[in-house]
């Protein structure tokens, strides 16, 4: 089996994780989290988003944890979600360096997610890039729904391929492909993942996969066996689409690691304290987390447990 030696996993919790939840913890316990993700190893984490308060009245704290996290860690990066040139705006404002636009290969979805159809969306990726330029901040684009969707199904190629041809247009060349629907299965994975390796070789990919149909960790797996090396994850398995019906959290990250682990492939994060802070927002929440390890606990934990 061909793998990477190496894989970096972006925790997406605070933003993706959090937005779905009817609690909302206090910018306070936010700024604990953070903390303990960057003292966990991630190289990049998503810190919240800049969508109207109303529309995610739990992320609308996000430009606060901006400004009070402090100095970063070399080799940290933080990164919030964006809607338009606005959102770069609120960027500017609270220090964040790094921004995300998303479109959906989905129209309803993307109307629903974002108010407008992809091809408006598309139209301004330009006004975006620029004012991100501007005031040296970076910024990557995103894709929901390239797998499928809940209203139209299996997501044709030449869609996919549009948008990314968009996004690289405007200058954007990192692109995540996510499976906010939970839809995906692996070797639908495996071909895209190849296919836009292969077709768009300048651009730099993650992959964000929801557990919707419990296929996501076999998900990874397939798009590692494509070359994929950058993938985000949500503590607890925390996390659902609020423009999604019927959308679950996204793969767990300490599922995730715990595998990553095992198979001897490096992450540099700390998976232990991972399942600390899980722990934590578990209790803050008042409810379960859907994680595996945190269930079960480590493999290499239980084989300990029996030879003492």
């Amino acid at each position: 089996m061909n793998l990477p030696e190496k894989v970096f996993i972006c925790e997406v919790g605070l933003r993706d994780g959090l937005q779905n939840e009817k609690v909302m913890l206090s910018t306070d316990d936010k700024l604990e989290i953070l903390r303990g993700f960057i003292d966990a190893g991630f190289p990049v984490i998503e810190v919240g988003s800049f969508m109207h308060p109303k529309k995610v009245p739990q992320m609308a704290d996000t430009d606060e944890l901006f400004k009070r996290i402090g100095e970063i860690p070399a080799g940290v990066e933080l990164r919030a979600l964006i809607p338009n040139v606005r959102g770069v705006q609120r960027a500017v404002e609270c220090g964040c360096k790094k921004v995300k636009l998303n479109v959906s290969a989905s129209r309803m979805h993307n109307l629903k997610n974002l108010n407008r159809t992809p091809e408006e969306s598309v139209a301004g990726f330009a006004d975006c890039v620029k004012a991100a330029q501007e005031n040296n901040i970076e910024i990557s684009g995103s894709i929901s729904m390239p797998f499928a969707s809940p209203w139209e199904g299996r997501t044709p190629i030449e869609d996919v391929d549009a948008i990314i041809e968009a996004y690289l247009k405007v200058g954007i060349n990192e692109i995540s492909l996510s499976d906010a629907s939970g839809q995906a299965v692996p070797n639908q994975v495996y071909d895209l993942c190849k296919h836009v390796r292969e077709k768009y070789n300048d651009a730099s990919w993650w992959l964000h996969f929801h557990n919707t149909r419990g296929a996501a960790i076999a998900n990874i797996l397939a798009a590692m066996q494509a070359g994929m090396t950058r993938f985000d994850a949500s503590f607890g398995g925390l996390g659902g689409c609020p423009f999604v019906p019927g959308a679950a959290g996204n793969v767990s990250t300490e599922d995730v690691i715990n595998m990553l682990d095992e198979m001897g492939i490096y992450t540099g994060v700390d998976v232990l304290k991972v399942m600390a802070l899980s722990r934590k927002v578990s209790e803050l929440l008042g409810h379960g987390l859907d994680s595996y390890v945190l269930r079960a606990g480590r493999s290499k934990d239980l084989i300990a447990s029996q030879a003492e």
